[in-house]
């Protein structure tokens, strides 16, 4: 048994505090990734700060026409907002992609944004890991390394990061909103996560003693040509080989607008604008398509066991910008490898 002290926050203030004053703290809300690393002996917070009845939990629209997600608006309801279906069907569809009924109805969105890799060596402590013990080396390069990163990887670490829902979130360009004792202050969704480099240990650039307090979507939602497409083992609750949020605004035939992310390849939600950028002022067809993914992958690495990863992203993004384009989303089948 772990040994830990238990706190409520009452306000945001608050919380702010009490992580401030014990740095071995952690905050808890739903608790759907922190009780499992708990339990594995990877997490050992000295103190449990329930922040679950803060007052963080509603969707409001933004005076620039977006809206603003609560940080503690569990996923369930996010997904089946009327306004998120509506104008960010993208974003629902990467939820219901994700976990199961049950975790989503628990898990928060400021949750989902700091969940932690899902690496079998980063959970099993009998293993190195540098993310988990920095400096003690990387299992996974010379591993089982099948659902490891193929692009943005380090001699540190090859870790993917785990969220559907972050996916979507940096193909729809969010900022995340936080705060801390130096105040307020709203990330870039793309700059909120971090490469490994040779601090691996670091998932975001969010500071110990900050807090998540919303995420803001822009105005524009991309909600007649989407797609999100999930490749995995199994189509029940399993993790991302490969997925990919698809993004396209067409008129009169071309791209006016094009947003591309992938997922389970990285140790964030990967773009490249130079990917993007090819595919603006172009017709909507797979040989623009073909070139957008060469950029977007150009430099893709493979290890051992995940090579394949590589090709099965390049046919993965084509078939998610063919759905976006024609103005077929993804269906919830035919998403797992057989």
């Amino acid at each position: 048994m772990i040994n830990f002290q238990y706190a409520r926050a009452n306000d945001v203030a608050d919380a702010v505090r009490q992580i401030a004053a014990d740095p071995g703290a952690k905050f808890i809300a739903g608790g759907t990734n922190l009780i499992d690393l708990m339990k594995e002996d990877v997490e050992r917070p000295s103190r449990l700060i329930d922040i679950s009845r803060l007052p963080l939990k509603t969707v409001e629209a933004t005076a620039v026409g977006g809206l603003r997600i609560g940080a503690l608006v569990p996923n369930s309801d996010l997904a089946y907002h009327p306004l998120i279906k509506q104008r960010y069907p993208l974003l629902s569809s990467a939820i219901l992609a994700g976990a199961s009924q049950q975790l989503r109805n628990m898990a928060s969105t400021g949750g989902n944004l700091l969940q932690r890799t899902r690496c079998y060596y980063f959970y099993d402590s009998a293993t190195p890991c540098n993310k988990r013990e920095p400096g003690s080396g990387c299992s996974a390069v010379t591993g089982l390394n099948r659902m490891h990163a193929i692009l943005g990887t380090s001699e540190a670490c090859i870790a993917t990061h785990p969220s559907d829902m972050c996916v979507a979130l940096a193909a729809l360009e969010a900022k995340v909103h936080v705060t801390g004792p130096a105040g307020d202050r709203a990330f870039a969704l793309a700059d909120f996560h971090r490469l490994p480099g040779d601090t691996p240990q670091l998932d975001t650039n969010l500071q110990p003693n900050e807090i998540v307090t919303a995420v803001e979507l822009p105005a524009s939602g991309f909600a007649k040509n989407y797609s999100y497409l999930k490749i995995r083992d199994r189509l029940s609750y399993a993790f991302a080989l490969v997925s990919v949020a698809a993004a396209l605004k067409i008129e009169g035939g071309s791209i006016k607008e094009a947003r591309l992310a992938l997922g389970g390849v990285a140790h964030k939600p990967w773009r490249n604008p130079a990917a993007e950028a090819a595919l603006r002022g172009q017709a909507a067809d797979p040989a623009v398509f073909q070139r957008a993914v060469d950029v977007l992958l150009r430099d893709a690495k493979g290890f051992a066991h995940n090579t394949f990863k590589i090709d099965l992203a390049r046919r993965a993004i084509v078939r998610a910008l063919t759905q976006a384009a024609q103005g077929t989303p993804q269906s919830q089948s035919s998403k797992k490898i057989r």
